[in-house]
């Protein structure tokens, strides 16, 4: 999966690589099963790991953090898990984070 300068690729033991790159920065993201992450499917595990790891950066109320945020324009704002039953054609439910 490759796209606006990022990919993720299969490692080894469903690990995940998420490849950065541009004209002017080039890095990776190992993720790999880890205590917050062992919930999660070895095909979402990259997204659940991020998604968990950006929450818990910001909850920390670091100014730090949000200044280097700031200076490179990231931001993170958790939403509600939206989950729907497979063996149901009803509307999606949404779970609060």
């Amino acid at each position: 999966m490759a796209d606006l300068g990022m990919s993720i690729r299969e490692g080894s033991g469903g690990a995940k690589r998420v490849e950065l790159q541009c004209e002017h920065q080039n890095g990776l993201i190992y993720v790999v099963s880890a205590e917050g992450n062992w919930v999660c499917t070895d095909d979402l595990i990259h997204a659940h790991a991020l998604a968990g790891f950006f929450k818990e950066m910001t909850d920390l109320g670091d100014e730090r953090i949000r200044t280097l945020m700031q200076k490179w324009g990231i931001y993170y704002r958790s939403r509600d898990v939206i989950t729907q039953d497979p063996e149901s054609d009803s509307d999606p439910i949404e779970l609060s984070s």
